[in-house]
């Protein structure tokens, strides 16, 4: 009979799918679209926040679910902020409205919510309060700016959202704001040498994007000129530019990028002034970043991070560690500091190779690194005797493999240590490992990405004595 009204409902609603209707937000989904219901039909709508009271036209209907299109607030959520972005149309923050308060808390309760649904988290075991940024903007250390035209004028932004129609945007809140500067200095160097703009439809133009990374600590200056040609006319005179206005700034590079595709950097770099690479600190640790060499994007917050995942391994000189999906390296370093020795392994050997990099610079003589994939190469070691005491495991959205965590369960840690950038499948591992003798006993969530839906995890898990 409920099935039958629900159908007879949803039968009403195509009659009515441009209608409008009053839907109060419950909910956010993890692209920041809001989550209301109709009737028991579940809509999304996109640019509105829980606690909105809104006037919703129906875009799209489906068998489960509808889309609608926010016509006007009738009450908004208390959250609810004037952003300091003016457009809205890039879509890279989609929380940007709702108060940083508001989103720390939105967060925590995302992350609450998940691991007790989908990972049957004990209830007697509470989710910290999120650790958040004391100034959440100008956080992003790495920038990337498609160039283009429009009307005959060169543009450089952001892509609009779900478009690769770019955004002409003079400033980004959560962008370093010498950005500004650069990318003005960028354009006026193309219409003075007569630079043409990339053109993806036509495979035709030359600059295709604008990529500045930046150490925090060393106020260091990378720019990257992304080409679609093997040659940059007049590079030298855009270095003398950079020089004489960009303080910190040490090196350009031109990265060669020819083929079609939404690839942002291609795999050939000429460098055109310095040494094409600029240094930064995470804590104590140097790191040398090159133009194509992985480095979070929030210096400040993975600090945060890493010393939270410190904090849990509980290393005090003896014990040996697995760090697995281990990157280039960055939390192995940080645990080598206090382990006996630390075991890395990453599937990237571009990734292995600057981790052994980094423990060089960094006189760390206690790491080892290892690649392959993590389904492979953990359970090949553990065969060969290799076993650790603590386990950190940093993954990427899908989660572990199920062969890792099958190998973790074999070695019986004294304590897994789960750094995660999804909640739904942090979730599911860690379901998983509790039902194999272990038991979480913290969970932190991190902001590293502040206006955004994203958050990273650390959660604590020992082993259970019998």
């Amino acid at each position: 009979m409920l099935k039958l009204c629900k159908e007879i409902l949803r039968s009403e609603l195509m009659l009515r799918e441009s209608g409008i209707y009053e839907v109060e937000i419950i909910d956010l989904t993890e692209k920041g679209e809001g989550i209301g219901k109709i009737e028991g039909l579940t809509v999304f709508v996109d640019g509105t926040l829980v606690g909105d009271k809104a006037k919703v036209k129906l875009t799209k209907l489906k068998k489960n679910y509808a889309t609608g299109e926010l016509i006007e607030l009738i009450s908004p959520s208390e959250g609810r902020v004037e952003s300091l972005c003016p457009y809205d149309e890039c879509g890279g923050c989609q929380v940007m409205n709702l108060s940083y308060k508001k989103q720390l808390e939105l967060k925590k309760n995302s992350v609450t919510q998940t691991l007790r649904r989908i990972g049957s988290l004990d209830e007697s075991v509470s989710v910290h309060d999120v650790l958040g940024m004391e100034y959440p903007y100008e956080y992003r250390n790495k920038a990337q700016f498609p160039v283009g035209k429009k009307d005959g004028e060169i543009v450089v932004g952001f892509y609009k959202k779900g478009t690769h129609d770019i955004v002409d945007a003079k400033s980004c809140c959560i962008h370093r704001k010498v950005n500004e500067q650069i990318i003005e200095l960028v354009k006026y160097y193309m219409k003075e040498n007569n630079i043409s703009a990339y053109d993806e439809t036509i495979h035709k133009g030359t600059i295709r994007h604008i990529v500045t990374k930046i150490g925090f600590t060393t106020g260091e200056i990378m720019v990257v000129i992304v080409t679609n040609s093997k040659k940059l006319k007049n590079a030298n005179l855009l270095a003398h530019a950079l020089k004489s206005n960009i303080p910190g700034f040490k090196t350009l590079v031109q990265n060669v990028n020819m083929d079609k595709t939404n690839v942002i950097l291609g795999k050939h770099n000429n460098i055109v002034y310095g040494e094409g690479k600029i240094t930064d600190f995470i804590g104590s640790l140097s790191f040398e970043i090159s133009p194509l060499s992985f480095f979070q994007v929030n210096p400040l917050q993975t600090r945060v991070l890493y010393e939270k995942a410190l904090e849990y391994a509980a290393l005090t000189g003896d014990e040996t560690v697995f760090d697995i999906y281990c990157g280039t390296g960055t939390i192995s370093l940080f645990l080598a500091q206090k382990a006996r020795k630390v075991y890395g392994i990453e599937v990237i050997q571009e990734a292995i190779d600057a981790a052994r990099e980094n423990a060089v610079r960094n006189g760390i003589q206690n790491t080892e690194f290892f690649t392959g994939k993590a389904e492979d190469v953990v359970p090949r070691l553990y065969e060969q005797g290799y076993t650790a005491d603590v386990v950190v495991v940093d993954p990427p959205r899908k989660g572990c493999d199920e062969k890792v965590l099958g190998t973790i369960v074999e070695m019986h840690p004294k304590r897994v240590v789960y750094v995660s950038c999804n909640p739904s499948t942090l979730a599911r591992d860690i379901k998983y490992l509790c039902e194999k003798g272990f038991k979480v006993k913290e969970v932190q969530p991190v902001d590293m990405f502040p206006h955004t839906m994203h958050v990273e995890t650390v959660c604590l898990m020992s082993k259970v004595n019998k």
